[in-house]
């Protein structure tokens, strides 16, 4: 007895010390509110409900998130979904929103989208995010064509809105007059414009505007508008088009106070106004149809070297400037790159020239990072690389490249950075599998160097493959 005894209390007290152990390990139930709000701000409103069925502490707590993300998902029941986001903004009670997110691809009532959306203003909004498609999102072309959802006209007397986001399916068509004051971040992605002068009504009505971007779908030919914002600090602009004829468009930029531009997409007429002086990052990345270049006989090379002799003031500069045969001609002279410290570039077969024409006019130019999108040599657009020492940036410590295949021209390349750059620390050489790095490596090490304390690296990469 005495024995059978004490083996029970021996198993009470371990049960004992495990639900001890548990309950001391549920350390984030023993937050205070305030932070569990903050962590459950990071989740859909959906699992953030869901947090309810935890325990008794947590299930008030969603109901006080200054975050609501409501997500249809291409829902089945869309009328039943409609009664779930009335009756989250019922239980809701945080009296402030940091910021409200809707995601909608069914058909809806434009009624229940005004009033969800005229909710969140009431609670003074900082951030809105609206993704809406009200026919269930792009066909195989990319494209939206089915019914617009038009903002509703409260929207534009908001003055507590940070940041606004509008994607997909909606149409902006602003009034005359309107101001938002509070205003610093504009994200407007493949949405439709009541007229042509909509990003320009919107845009004058942002006094305090500094991040903006603006992707378009090139459905239409013969767009033009103008970006004209003195506090504007960073700038994407990205033109898009899935037709088989290239779009057409007139940009122009009056942003003197720019620091940060990107540019994604079909290039044609862009204008900077005045001189980028406080630009320190720019990101340039433009794409083709092999139809516009074969069949429409259109060459970028006068557009790519006009944007870039526009940017020459960063610091910064990642660059693809296209492929295919598109900028067979044009010259970046005579613009200097004198801040340039890091330059990445996406190198194929028609713009070799391109980038030896930057690390010429780039004298101060630390880093080069170098990746290639090609595995031939056919219509090989290159610069005989220049003879006389001194003209590659004699700061220029760092060189990578990836996708080296030892094609000859790479090779000379790679022989004209190891005999000219003074202060090469690293030299790193990305190869694909089916290369032998020592083979690579003895052949690379034959070179003279300027440096002495050059290092070469050679490594597999087998994404290449």
């Amino acid at each position: 007895m005495g024995e059978s005894s004490a083996h029970s209390m021996s198993k009470c007290t371990e049960l004992t010390l495990n639900r001890d152990a548990v309950i001391d390990t549920d350390r984030i139930s023993n937050l205070p509110d305030s932070l569990l709000y903050h962590i459950l701000s990071f989740l859909p409103t959906k699992e953030a409900v869901a947090t309810a069925i935890l325990s008794n502490r947590w299930k008030p707590l969603w109901i006080f998130v200054p975050t609501l993300d409501l997500r249809d998902n291409c829902c089945k029941k869309p009328i039943s979904f409609t009664y779930i986001v009335y009756r989250v903004l019922a239980l809701h009670i945080a009296p402030s929103l940091r910021s409200f997110r809707l995601t909608w691809y069914s058909p809806c009532n434009s009624f229940h989208l005004d009033t969800w959306i005229h909710a969140a203003l009431t609670r003074n909004v900082q951030e809105l995010h609206l993704e809406i498609y009200l026919n269930g999102g792009q066909d195989d072309s990319h494209v939206y064509e089915g019914e617009y959802f038009k903002l509703p006209s409260s929207l534009y007397t908001c003055k507590t809105v940070v940041v606004l986001e509008l994607r997909g399916g909606i149409l902006l068509d602003p009034p005359p007059s309107f101001q938002f004051p509070s205003l610093k971040i504009l994200r407007l992605s493949k949405i439709r414009y009541g007229s042509v002068n909509s990003i320009s009504t919107l845009i004058s009505g942002c006094p305090v505007l500094e991040d903006l971007s603006v992707v378009r779908d090139c459905t239409n030919n013969g767009i033009s508008f103008k970006i004209k914002v003195h506090t504007l600090k960073r700038l994407h602009i990205g033109f898009k088009s899935y037709k088989p004829e290239p779009p057409d468009y007139n940009l122009e930029i009056h942003t003197p106070a720019l620091e940060y531009f990107r540019f994604s997409g079909h290039l044609r007429n862009i204008l900077f106004h005045e001189k980028l002086a406080h630009l320190i990052e720019a990101r340039v990345d433009i794409c083709a149809l092999e139809d516009w270049t074969r069949v429409y006989e259109i060459y970028y090379g006068d557009r790519v070297f006009k944007l870039l002799r526009a940017l020459n003031n960063a610091k910064f500069l990642s660059l693809f400037p296209g492929d295919k045969e598109c900028i067979a001609f044009g010259s970046i002279y005579p613009s200097m790159f004198q801040n340039l410290v890091r330059l990445n570039f996406k190198v194929t077969p028609s713009n070799w020239h391109v980038l030896l024409a930057l690390l010429l006019v780039a004298p101060n130019l630390e880093v080069v990072d170098l990746n290639k999108d090609y595995d031939n040599e056919n219509r090989l657009c290159w610069m005989e690389l220049p003879d006389a020492p001194g003209c590659l940036s004699s700061r220029l410590t760092t060189f990578n490249f990836g996708g080296f295949e030892k094609l000859e021209h790479e090779v000379e390349f790679v022989k004209y950075i190891l005999k000219e750059a003074r202060a090469l620390n690293t030299m790193t050489i990305k190869i694909p599998a089916k290369l032998s790095k020592e083979d690579v490596f003895e052949t690379l090490s034959m070179f003279p160097r300027l440096s002495t304390t050059c290092l070469i690296t050679v490594e597999k990469d087998n994404s290449l493959e």
